[in-house]
This record gives structure tokens, C-alpha cells and sequence, in this order.
């Protein structure tokens, strides 16, 4: 993999080195990724694979390359999900799923697997479908890339923060924080949810989609939830009532100290991200603790007690599945004493439980974070980049993968998933045109 090259002055590799290059001498391409997360890693270990000849240069503006790779998963990186038909895969992404499909057909879940379990790293699936290295530590993963990029020829600098990128007739220009300048003949950007690297992107000719935040858990004072921090429910029903739209979603649920988190949580923000920022995060929330039992099956289920235990108190004696905590504070909330008993239970307090149960209403008035990781939804057009190739349709020699794209998924390996493939795409195809 060479090109013609004409004569030119070039530094090369941060070194201060000046090569002088000889006229019409046939150089090696050059490729320089911006951006050390799995994305910039998995791209430039895959050019370099696919293309041995190519001169492939990693800028990492870190000290520590693949910091959120490090920190995922509570620091046991999910790596993936198992489901392994692009099809369904999609269907995880409230952003980019359409432009996905095609790209799952090159490159999805089961060859991220097969990529890693030829590299000695076993992957093992959880019961919801999340997948992590059997060594259940992050530290497994980075150190497989940092190694494979090694072994590839990849130059990775740190401490390489880029100032500017420029186009050029026979390439780009990347001008580093230092003053030092690299000539790229291919530049693939995956500079993640960073405001600079849209910067970057749209300097060469791209509109970026404005960022703003997805996975995140939801900041409810209420007082049925006080001193209930750490209960977990699971399946709940949620229903989010944005401004006139409407989402649901079903899974599991958790009572934080500053209000709700779990994965239904996670999803229900990722698929109303852009609408609660335009609603500054003020929403309703409808829990249906018991999504498992239609309304009047849960009815003749509380007569029933009613009859069979009539001088039983009401909070000592559950008789749905839920943790005894919130049952006394859901039954406290419609008038319920500790006292009463299920004789004394009236029609009218028996709607009102029925109500509380299945469909309670909660304030959002506000987001919290989701642990230490940070996903937006937003990013550069999809429209603008052919995902055959992740080469930009404005600027030839461009290439982007990861988050810097307009995709984002929901929790459980999703946004990963996407890292590794358009980074997977990019490399394969970025030597491809070269003259």
C-alpha cells in the first residue's frame, strides 16, 4: 500500500524530524487516528491489520489511553451484547439504527466475539444479555488493544492533544497542541462525544446534530420513595409522559437516593433524550409495580385476602410480589394505617391501592448521571457519511467511527457495539482508493 508522492517537507510522528522526500518517490500511506478510546483503537488496529504497508499514527490527547474502556461496567467492560441478528441488534439504538443495519451485515456482535476469543480473550454472557471477559475486569480488554496495536505497528502517541485539522490537496494536516504537524493521507475522527472533535468535523465540511445527554437516571422527590434507596423491583411498567409524547418501557427498576435508576430507567431517557432536554428534564413518570397482573386480576386477587384473612393487618401481610418496604409505603400513601385490618378495607381505599399499584404517578424534575459513564445522543450527520466505507461523502480521505456519529444505544454493551464496528469498517476500507 503506497502512493506517488510528489516533494514535500514533511515532520514526521511528533519526532521534529524533517524528511525530505524525493520527487515522484512512492511512500507508504498515511493514516492518523484522532482519538484513543475503543473506537480510534479498534480503527487504526484494523488498518493496520488490513493494510501492513500503511503508516498508521494513534493520537491520544490523555495521559492514559482508553479511559472510559477502563471505567465501563463498573470496571468490568461490557463488551457487547449477545444478540447476534442485526435485525433485532437495531432495534437498541434510539439514534442510527437505520444506518446500522447495513453495517451489522459487515460487522456485528458475533464477530466482535470472534475478534476477542482469537486474541485469547473469552467473553461470557449474563442473563440479560451483556457481555463481559470471563476476568470480569476492563483492564482484560485495554491491555488486549494496547498489545494488538503494538504488534500492528500502530504508533500510538499520548499527551497528543490536536489543535486543528486542515484538508489539503493530496491530504490533511494535523497540527498538535505542541506546534508539532503530521501529513495524513487517510484521518479517521473518533474523538467520541468531545466538543472538539465536532469542531474538528465540521471544519471539514459536516453538520453536526447538537449533542445533548442519553442514559442517565431520573431526579424524583416523592415522598413514597424517602428511606427506600437501594430497593430494586423487577419487571416494572413505566410510562413518560414528555410535553404531548409518550414512552414506555418494561424492566427492572431502582430507588436511588436522589430517586429512580435501573435499566428501564436508562432506556426510557435514551429514547426520550432529545425531548426532555427540550422539556429541561421535567416530565411524569407512571409506575405500574405489578405489569405481570391486569388491573382486575390484582382486584380479585386483594379480595380475596380480604375474605380469607379479614383480621390480618394490611401491612403486615403482602400478599403481591413486591419488597415489604414499599408496600407499606405505597398502602401509608392511599390512607392505609398500620392498624387497619383487610376487614376494614373500603371499596373506594381498595381503588385507590389498585390505582397506586398500577399506575402511580411521579415528578421528574431533573436528570442525575448514570455511574461514571457519559453518553450523548447527537453528533455528526449520518447522512453525510457512506457506512459502506465510514468515509465522509464531504470530505474524501475522512473517516469517522464511534461516538463522534450520531448513534447512540441503549445500556448493555449497545454503544460499544457500534464503537467496534464503524471503527471495524473504517479500517478495512481506508486503504482502498490509495493511488
Amino acid at each position: 500500500m503506497y502512493r506517488l508522492s510528489g516533494q514535500r517537507r514533511v515532520v514526521h510522528n511528533l519526532g521534529s524530524n524533517f524528511i525530505q522526500q524525493s520527487p515522484l518517490s512512492l511512500q507508504p500511506l498515511k493514516v492518523v487516528a484522532i482519538g484513543g478510546g475503543a473506537a480510534g483503537f479498534f480503527g487504526a488496529i484494523c488498518a493496520a491489520q488490513k493494510h501492513p504497508h500503511a503508516q498508521v499514527t494513534l493520537l491520544e490527547a490523555g495521559r492514559q489511553p482508553l479511559a472510559k474502556v477502563r471505567i465501563s461496567g463498573g470496571g468490568r467492560c461490557n463488551v457487547t451484547h449477545a444478540c447476534f441478528d442485526p435485525a433485532i441488534l437495531v432495534q437498541h439504538y434510539p439514534r442510527g439504527g437505520k444506518a446500522l443495519r447495513g453495517a451489522f451485515s459487515q460487522f456485528q456482535a458475533k464477530d466482535t466475539v470472534e475478534w476477542f476469543t482469537d486474541r485469547q480473550v473469552k467473553l461470557k454472557t449474563e442473563p440479560d444479555g451483556r457481555m463481559f471477559p470471563i476476568t470480569d475486569n476492563s483492564e482484560t480488554i485495554a491491555n488486549c488493544l494496547i498489545e494488538q496495536a503494538h504488534d500492528a505497528g500502530v504508533n500510538l502517541c499520548v499527551g497528543a492533544g490536536v489543535k486543528s485539522v486542515e484538508k489539503k490537496d493530496d491530504g490533511f494536516k494535523v497540527e498538535l497542541r505542541s506546534g508539532e504537524v503530521l501529513i495524513a493521507d487517510r484521518l479517521i475522527l473518533a474523538t467520541g462525544s468531545s466538543p472538539q472533535g465536532y469542531e474538528f468535523a465540521q471544519s471539514l465540511g459536516h453538520s453536526v446534530e447538537s449533542p445533548v445527554p442519553s442514559l442517565f437516571t431520573f431526579n424524583v422527590k416523592d415522598d413514597r420513595l424517602e428511606e427506600l434507596s437501594g430497593i430494586a423491583v423487577d419487571p416494572v411498567r413505566l410510562r413518560l409522559q414528555i410535553g404531548d409524547s409518550k414512552l414506555e418501557q418494561t424492566g427492572a427498576l431502582l430507588v436511588t437516593h436522589w430517586g429512580l435508576s435501573g435499566p428501564a430507567v436508562l432506556k426510557l431517557s435514551a429514547w426520550g433524550a432529545r425531548s426532555l432536554h427540550q422539556h429541561h428534564y421535567q416530565a411524569t413518570l407512571t409506575i405500574n409495580w405489578l405489569p405481570q397482573q391486569n388491573p382486575e386480576a390484582l382486584r380479585q386477587q386483594l379480595l380475596a385476602v380480604k375474605s380469607q384473612l379479614p383480621q390480618r393487618a394490611i401491612a403486615s401481610s403482602c400478599p403481591v410480589i413486591l419488597p415489604r418496604r414499599l408496600w407499606e409505603r405505597l398502602i401509608s400513601y392511599v390512607g392505609i394505617q398500620k392498624q387497619t385490618r383487610w376487614a376494614e378495607l373500603s371499596n373506594k381505599t381498595l381503588n385507590l391501592l389498585i390505582q397506586e399499584l398500577t399506575q402511580g404517578q411521579y415528578k421528574v424534575n431533573g436528570k442525575g448521571v448514570f455511574k461514571e459513564e457519559f453518553v450523548t445522543c447527537g453528533g455528526v450527520n449520518l447522512k453525510e457519511v457512506n457506512f459502506k466505507t465510514m468515509e465522509s461523502r464531504c470530505c474524501p480521505g475522512l473517516y469517522f467511527a464511534g461516538e463522534i456519529l450520531d448513534i447512540d444505544g441503549v445500556t448493555g454493551g449497545f454503544n460499544f457495539q457500534s464503537a467496534w464496528t464503524t471503527a471495524w469498517i473504517a479500517g478495512q476500507a481506508i486503504g482502498r482508493d490509495e493511488g
